[in-house]
C-alpha cells in the first residue's frame, strides 16, 4: 500500500463545459481498490478530467505530489523547454524495486551485452506521454495513469509493479501544450459547442514546440532540449516496450501498430513485429469487450526511423503507436456520434494498461528478443564489408562538434583518428577526424544514420525517406571496408566545447574566417556594436601574428581605422568572440599581401555589409513548420534578432527598417496585388534581399522575373491527356510514385558566388521534399549558385521521372531586381534544424545577399 502525504487541495476558478467532466470513477478499474489517502484528480485541480484543459503547471504540481507521497514512484526533471518548462519523468515499480533501482538498470543493460549471461529482472516499459501539443489526450492520460499506479491496491497491480519498471515522461512538449490550453480555454463557453467549425476547435500553431518543430521528428534529429531530455533517459534504460500516445483526426476512430506491414524499415527485425502483435491482442480485448472502434496494421508506417514509435525498433525496443480521433476543444461533432476528450483520455490510459500487460504476458520473449537483437547486431557487424566510417568537417570544428553530440545522444561509440587515413582519394588528417567502428551495440543505429538507401519496397511514406546524416551535416566521410587498424583509433571520442584564446592585440585589424559554423553569430555581434566590417570577395593571404595564412572568400575583416568603437573594445569583443562562439580570431600585421591576392583596403576584395535588419512570414499559409526553422536557426542558434509577421497583416509596414525579407514554403505564398508591388518596389528601389525557399522561390520567379511556369503548366496538362486506365485500388501507390519522399540530392556549388563563401568544394548535399522545378535565369548565367547533378539522388526516394526533371536545374539561385536581390532555393535550406551543410547558404544569403552584382555583359 503506498503511503501518501495529503496537501491543502488547488483551486482553480474559471469557465467550465457542464457534462464533459468526469470524476476518476470514470477512470477507475471496476474490482480494484483505490487508496483513498491519494487523491483524486478533482480533488487538486478543482475539476474532472474533461472538463476543461489541463494546464501544464497544474499537472506538474498534481503529478509531483502523487509521486512525492508514494513510495511506488520517484520523480525528477530531466530537462526545460524554450519557454523553461520543466519536463518530469517519472520511474514507477514496486517499492523493493525502488530499492535498489541503480542495480536493476545496471543489470538489465548488462545482460544486453551478448557475452553476458542472460538476466531475468523487471520488464522496462516505456510511455510517451504528449509529443503533440494539439492532441490533449496523449498528454492527460498521464493523470489517470499515475494515478493508478500510485493509488490501486491488490494482489494483481502489486504483482505488476514487482514485474515492471514503468518509465513516463510528462509531457514531452510542455510549450505546445500551454498553448493549446490557452487557445482552448480562450474561447470556453458556459455550453459545450460541438460544431467542428467552432473556434475552440480549432488551433493550428499548438501542435508544435515553441520554435514550431515536431517534436516527434527529433527522436533522430536531436536539435531541441525537449528531444535531448528524453533520449538521454530513453538510452539511460534502453527500454524493452516503447509507447507512444497520439490522435488524429475527428472522423477517425482508434489505431495501434504494428502497423502496414509492407512499409516496415528493413533494419527492424521480422520478430518485432509478432511480439507487437502479440501485445495488441490485449488491447484488442479490452477494445472488444466495451465494443470500440479501431484499425491496426493500416495506413501508419514504420519507414522513418526518427519518430517515436520507430526510433526504439532500431535499437532493440518495441515501439507502439496508438492514434485516437480527436475531441478537440473537449466534445465534437464526428461521423461516428459525438467525441468527448475524457472519453479519450480513458481509452490512452487503458491502453496504456493493455501495454503493461501485454509486456508482461510474453515477458520472457520481449527480453530474449531485446537480447538477440544485440547479438544479431554484433554478428552483422562482423560479416558487413564496411568496417567504419572515417569524417571530418574541414575548416569547422564546431559542426564536426556537433555531429560527434548527435552521435553521442545515439550512443554510437567513436574515436578520433590516431594518424593520418587515405580513403575515396582525401586525406582524413588524425586530430581532424574520426571514425565510428561498425562493431559495437549500435551497429543498427550507425546504419540508420549512414545509409544512403535509394531503392523501396513502396514509394508511399509518412514521412522523409532518405536521411543520411553525414550528408546533412555537409561532411566529408568514407565508408572503410579494410579491417580497421588498431593504430588508427584513438581515444573514445565525445562532445566538447569548441574555444579559442583571444587573438594578441593587433595595431592594424582582425581577421575572421568564414568556414566556422558560428560565424554568421560572430559577424553579426561586430555589427550589433557598431564595428564596421569588410567582406573578402576572393581569396586571399593576410599576414597574421601566427604568419601568413590563406582565407577563403567570406572572410570579415575588422579594421581599427575608421571605426566609432575602440580599439580595445573590439580586442576585448574580438577575444569573447573567439571564447564564446568558438570561432577562431586573426591579428592582421599589415594591409599588404602577397601575389594577386587583394590588399586589406582594396575596394573590390574586401567590400563592406551592414546588420541585417530581418522580417519574417508566417501563417496565412506559410508552413509554420519551415518558418520555425528559420526563426530556430537565426534567433537560437546564431542569436541574430528576428521580427515575426503574418502574411496577412505586412500592409502598413515601415518598409524601411528592413534590410531582408524571408518567405518560406506553403499551401499559399501568394500576395495580394498591392502588397506583392511594395514588396517588388523594396527590393528595386530600396534594394532589399528577398530570401525565398520552395513555394515562396517559385512565387517570386514567377511574380519578379520572366518564367516559362505557365507554358511549362500547359505542358505538364498536355503529356496527361489519354493517360492509360488503371485500377482504382492502386490509386494511394500510383499517387505516390513521383512524389519525392523527402530525399537528399547532389548540388554542384559555385563557392565563388557570395551565397556560396565559406564552403571548401563544390559538392554539396540538399534536402528534398517538393516537386517544385525552378527556371534558369535569362540572361544571367552567374545567377545559379548550385544546380543539381546529372544523376542527383543521394538518398531516399524519387521516381525517375522526378530525377529527369530535376537533374541539371538551379537548386538555388542568386538574382539582382533593381537595387535588391532575391535569393531563392528550389527547396527548405534549413530543415529540421539539421542540414547544417545548406544553412550556411541561408546565412550567406542574410549577410552577403548586398554583394551579388549584376553582370554587364550581353549574355
Amino acid at each position: 500500500m503506498s503511503v501518501f502525504r495529503s496537501i491543502a487541495a488547488l483551486l482553480v476558478l474559471g469557465l467550465s463545459s457542464p457534462g464533459l467532466a468526469e470524476p476518476i470513477g470514470f477512470f477507475q478499474l471496476a474490482e480494484t481498490r483505490y487508496d483513498s489517502g491519494v487523491p483524486a484528480p478533482e480533488d487538486r485541480l478543482g475539476f474532472g478530467v474533461g472538463e476543461r484543459p489541463v494546464r501544464h503547471e497544474q499537472m506538474v504540481s498534481y503529478l509531483t505530489e502523487i509521486a512525492q507521497g508514494s513510495d511506488r514512484i520517484t520523480v525528477e526533471t530531466i530537462g526545460y523547454t524554450h519557454e523553461h518548462r520543466p519536463i518530469l519523468f517519472f520511474v514507477v515499480t514496486s517499492p523493493e524495486n525502488q530499492a535498489r533501482i541503480d542495480e536493476i538498470r545496471a543489470e538489465h543493460l548488462a545482460q544486453l551485452d551478448p557475452a553476458a549471461a542472460a538476466g531475468n529482472g523487471p520488464a522496462i516499459i516505456w510511455l510517451n506521454y504528449g509529443v503533440h501539443g494539439a492532441e490533449p489526450s496523449g498528454m492527460d492520460a498521464a493523470i489517470p495513469m499515475l494515478y493508478h499506479l500510485a493509488a490501486a491496491e491488490g494482489p494483481e497491480i502489486e504483482q505488476t509493479l514487482r514485474d515492471s519498471v514503468v518509465l513516463i515522461t510528462a509531457v514531452f512538449n510542455p510549450d505546445g501544450h500551454s498553448r493549446r490550453a490557452s487557445l482552448v480555454e480562450m474561447f470556453g463557453s458556459d455550453i459545450a459547442v460541438t460544431d467542428p467549425a467552432h473556434a475552440q476547435h480549432n488551433w493550428p500553431s499548438a501542435r508544435t514546440n515553441h520554435y514550431w518543430f515536431d517534436l516527434n521528428r527529433q527522436w533522430l534529429l536531436q536539435t531541441q532540449p525537449e528531444s535531448r531530455a528524453w533520449l538521454t533517459q530513453w538510452h539511460r534504460w534502453k527500454p524493452q516496450v516503447s509507447a507512444d500516445f497520439h490522435e488524429m483526426g475527428t472522423d477517425a476512430t482508434f489505431y495501434f501498430h504494428p502497423g502496414e506491414p509492407r512499409r516496415l524499415n528493413p533494419l527492424i527485425p521480422d520478430r518485432a513485429r509478432t511480439l507487437t502483435q502479440n501485445i495488441a491482442r490485449h488491447h484488442i480485448g479490452f477494445l472488444d469487450q466495451e465494443a470500440r472502434l479501431y484499425t491496426t496494421e493500416e495506413g501508419f508506417d514504420n519507414f522513418y526511423v526518427g519518430k517515436g514509435s520507430t526510433y526504439p525498433q532500431v535499437n532493440g525496443s518495441l515501439g507502439i503507436l496508438f492514434e485516437i480521433g480527436s475531441a478537440r476543444g473537449g466534445l465534437i461533432e464526428s461521423n461516428h456520434g459525438l467525441v468527448s476528450h475524457a472519453d479519450n483520455v480513458r481509452t490512452q490510459f487503458r491502453t496504456g494498461l493493455t501495454t503493461i500487460s501485454g509486456a508482461l504476458a510474453q515477458r520472457s520473449e520481449i527480453a530474449a528478443y531485446q537480447r538477440q537483437f544485440f547479438a544479431d547486431a554484433a554478428a552483422s557487424a562482423g560479416r558487413d564489408r564496411t568496417r567504419g566510417y572515417v569524417f571530418s568537417a574541414e575548416g569547422d570544428p564546431a559542426r564536426l562538434n556537433l555531429f560527434l553530440d548527435l552521435l553521442d545522444r545515439h550512443d554510437v561509440t567513436v574515436h578520433a583518428l590516431a594518424r593520418d587515413l587515405r580513403a575515396d582519394g582525401r586525406t582524413y588528417r588524425a586530430g581532424q577526424a574520426y571514425i565510428v567502428p561498425m562493431q559495437q551495440p549500435q551497429y543498427v543505429m550507425i546504419r540508420a544514420l549512414f545509409d544512403r538507401v535509394t531503392s523501396f519496397e513502396e514509394n508511399v511514406f509518412y514521412d522523409v525517406s532518405g536521411w543520411t546524416l553525414p550528408l546533412a551535416y555537409d561532411l566529408e566521410y568514407s565508408a572503410l571496408t579494410g579491417n580497421l587498424s588498431a593504430q588508427s583509433l584513438g581515444e573514445v571520442a565525445h562532445p566538447a566545447d569548441i574555444t579559442f584564446s583571444a587573438p594578441p592585440v593587433s595595431s592594424y585589424g582582425y581577421v575572421l574566417r568564414w568556414s566556422d559554423y558560428y560565424a554568421p553569430r560572430a559577424l553579426y555581434r561586430l555589427l550589433d556594436a557598431g564595428i564596421r566590417v569588410r567582406i573578402a570577395t576572393e581569396t586571399a593571404a593576410i599576414m597574421t601574428s601566427e604568419g601568413l595564412i590563406e582565407f577563403g572568400p567570406g572572410t570579415a575583416f575588422i579594421p581599427l581605422v575608421g571605426q566609432d568603437v575602440s580599439a580595445t573594445d573590439i580586442h576585448d569583443l574580438a577575444g569573447r568572440i573567439a571564447a564564446e562562439d568558438g570561432v577562431p580570431v586573426y591579428s592582421a600585421t599589415t594591409g599588404s599581401t602577397p601575389g594577386d591576392t587583394p590588399d586589406l583596403g582594396d575596394r573590390n576584395g574586401f567590400r563592406p555589409i551592414e546588420r541585417p535588419e530581418i522580417l519574417l512570414l508566417f501563417d496565412d499559409g506559410i508552413s509554420l513548420y519551415d518558418a520555425g526553422e528559420v526563426w530556430h536557426q537565426l534567433d537560437h542558434r546564431m542569436q541574430i534578432p528576428v521580427t515575426l509577421r503574418r502574411k496577412s497583416e505586412i500592409s502598413g509596414l515601415d518598409w524601411s527598417r528592413y534590410t531582408h525579407l524571408v518567405i518560406v514554403g506553403g499551401g499559399n505564398t501568394g500576395f495580394s496585388g498591392g502588397d506583392l508591388e511594395r514588396i517588388r518596389d523594396w527590393i528595386r528601389v530600396d534594394g532589399g534581399v528577398l530570401i525565398a525557399s520552395r513555394q515562396g522561390a517559385q512565387m517570386a520567379q514567377e511574380s519578379f522575373f520572366d518564367s516559362d511556369a505557365e507554358a511549362a503548366e500547359d505542358a505538364d496538362e498536355s503529356d496527361t491527356a489519354g493517360a492509360a486506365r488503371r485500377d482504382y485500388a492502386a490509386m494511394p501507390v500510383d499517387d505516390a510514385e513521383h512524389v519525392i519522399g523527402g530525399a537528399i540530392f547532389a548540388g554542384d556549388l559555385d563557392f565563388s558566388h557570395p551565397i556560396g563563401f565559406g564552403y571548401s568544394d563544390r559538392f554539396v548535399a540538399v534536402h528534398r521534399n517538393t516537386e517544385i522545378v525552378l527556371e534558369r535565369p535569362d540572361g544571367d548565367p552567374f545567377a545559379v549558385v548550385v544546380e543539381y547533378g546529372a544523376e542527383p539522388l543521394l538518398s531516399g526516394y524519387a521516381s525517375q521521372r522526378r530525377r529527369d526533371e530535376i537533374a541539371g536545374t538551379p537548386a538555388v539561385i542568386a538574382q539582382r531586381l533593381g537595387r535588391g536581390t532575391v535569393v531563392m532555393f528550389a527547396d527548405n535550406p534549413n530543415f529540421r534544424a539539421t542540414f547544417l551543410g545548406t544553412e550556411k547558404m541561408f546565412l550567406n544569403a542574410i549577410f552577403f545577399g548586398g554583394l551579388v552584382d549584376q553582370p554587364r555583359g550581353d549574355y
